[in-house]
């Protein structure tokens, strides 16, 4: 029902732009998010985006670098990532679910997710 694609290997400093199509929900009424783990290191929550998009919310890490959005017409939410580093090596995720605006960073809070897409950032 979510598809994350986008991923890839990228030179630090670089950008990439993660795309996630859903399928079979009511996108629009739920709140979409983008997590992300590295090897050996538990999944950690990178932005969320409200229903509407007027509201997104961001991990320190990502601030300033990257850019949640979301198209409720074309059931669709995107990640744009700048300035990368080698730390944000991962396999990044899509998830969508009505988590409150307290809890937005619990991943055990989303009910549904895409299947990951990888990014490596070589240094």
């Amino acid at each position: 029902q979510l598809q994350a694609y986008g991923g890839g290997l990228v030179q630090a400093g670089g950008s990439l732009r993660l795309s996630c199509a859903a399928s079979g929900l009511p996108f629009r009424t739920y709140t979409t998010g983008w997590f992300r783990q590295a090897p050996g290191k538990a999944r950690e929550f990178v932005a969320a985006s409200s229903w509407s998009g007027g509201n997104t919310y961001y991990s320190d890490s990502v601030k300033g670098r990257f850019t949640i959005s979301r198209d409720n017409a074309k059931n669709a939410v995107y990640l744009q990532m700048n300035s990368l580093k080698p730390e944000d090596t991962a396999v990044y995720y899509c998830a969508a679910g009505r988590p409150i605006t307290s809890a937005i960073m619990i991943s055990n809070l989303y009910s549904h997710w895409g299947q990951g897409t990888q990014v490596t950032v070589s240094s």
